[in-house]
């Protein structure tokens, strides 16, 4: 389970959030056009879902290595020297993350705090204000686990099917 979790878990969370913004407003355009009236709360659930979207999408990108990159420069040095890039890369991406984590959770406790709620749910806002903690978080673990990887081929203890 640990390790479907690990391989899926960022994938199935956007998906999910994907279908529901999908059907929340396809839901949305069927009551405005065809029973002549709008919701009040679909707009405003689809932009939360939008936000968690957009924060967890930072975990996906990390965990499959897709970023703005240097590649002409690295992609000159073989394997292992990739790899200690990678590893340096991966150092002050974790850096930057741990630092933000912290202030993502002042963030949080502010919204839990002031009792705020949505205007047309009545949402407390922190179940949006916690996705910049959990992506966060997320994300942290993600670089941990690629500079782990990266660190094992500079140091040639590379396991076959590691990329």
């Amino acid at each position: 389970m640990l390790n479907w979790l690990n391989e899926n878990l960022e994938e199935v969370l956007m998906v999910i959030a994907l279908i529901a913004m999908t059907l929340i407003m396809g839901i949305q355009v069927f009551s405005r056009y065809v029973l002549g009236m709008s919701l009040s709360w679909s707009e405003e659930l689809t932009r939360y879902i939008f936000i968690w979207s957009g924060f967890l999408s930072v975990s996906y990108c990390t965990k499959k290595c897709v970023s703005i990159k240097i590649e002409q420069f690295v992609a000159m040095f073989p394997r292992r020297g990739k790899a200690a890039f990678k590893v340096v890369n991966h150092t002050f991406e974790l850096i930057l993350f741990l630092y933000l984590i912290p202030f993502a959770w002042k963030f949080f406790m502010s919204a839990v705090v002031s009792g705020q709620t949505s205007p047309a749910l009545n949402l407390p806002m922190y179940y949006v204000q916690v996705a910049p903690l959990f992506s966060f978080v997320l994300v942290a673990f993600r670089i941990a686990q690629r500079w782990w990887i990266e660190l094992m081929v500079v140091l040639k203890k590379e396991k076959k099917g590691n990329v």
